[in-house]
Parts: structure tokens; C-alpha cells; sequence
């Protein structure tokens, strides 16, 4: 498990920006602790280690499930990540309109409302 955790930390980092990564490990506790750390190997390591989907595509993939889920909170955090793996403010448009025509409107307002925080900061 080192070696997709050590994997995992570097994607996550790569994506989410150390700071934030670093910050969430550091407010880690003995009850949380073990699910970051599973969660960094499997999550980080194994699934976005496998180089078969490159970055920006898993980004973009990330924001459509994570929409259709209503998980505003990791949308916002990925709306980020998306950005710094290439994913402009077209492509997260689009992704909106998908996540609204499959999801419904209010899902869409939603992730219109997160995406202008993130592309306005």
C-alpha cells in the first residue's frame, strides 16, 4: 500500500495543490487518519495512478459524477483541480449543461454557482 500511497499523495497533490493536500493530512486525527491514508492509495494511487485517462479527462469526468451526485463541497474542491489539469471555463460549461440536462436545473445552478467561485478567485 506505500507505493499507491506515495503515488496517490503525488497525483493529489499535482491536482488539489499541496497546501490543500497537506492541510487536510495535517487535521487528520487517529479517528480520521486511516480513511485519508485509504483513501490517498486507492482513490489517488490506484485510480488516478492508472495512466490510461489522462488528467484533464479524469477531471472532466470527476465533475460530471460528482455534480450528479449533488456533492458541492468535492465539486468545488475538483472544479479547482480541473482547472490546474487544463479543463477551461468552455469545458466546464459543458459539463454543467450535461450535468443539467441529465440531472435536472437545480443541479446545474448548483454547480454554476461553485464554478463562479472557483473560476473568480
Amino acid at each position: 500500500m506505500d507505493d499507491k500511497f506515495d503515488i496517490g499523495l503525488e497525483q493529489r497533490k499535482a491536482t488539489l495543490g499541496a497546501e490543500y493536500v497537506e492541510k487536510n493530512l495535517a487535521a487528520a486525527d487517529d479517528f480520521t487518519r486511516p480513511f485519508q491514508e485509504a483513501m490517498t492509495a486507492w482513490c489517488w494511487g490506484f485510480g488516478w495512478g492508472d495512466d490510461t485517462i489522462d488528467a484533464k479527462t479524469r477531471s472532466m469526468m470527476n465533475l460530471t459524477m460528482l455534480g450528479a451526485l449533488g456533492k458541492m463541497h468535492e465539486w468545488e474542491i475538483h472544479c479547482r483541480g480541473a482547472v490546474t489539469n487544463g479543463v477551461s471555463k468552455e469545458e466546464i460549461r459543458a459539463i454543467i449543461h450535461v450535468v443539467g440536462i441529465y440531472c435536472g436545473v437545480p443541479q446545474a445552478l448548483e454547480c454554476f454557482r461553485a464554478a463562479r467561485k472557483v473560476l473568480d478567485e
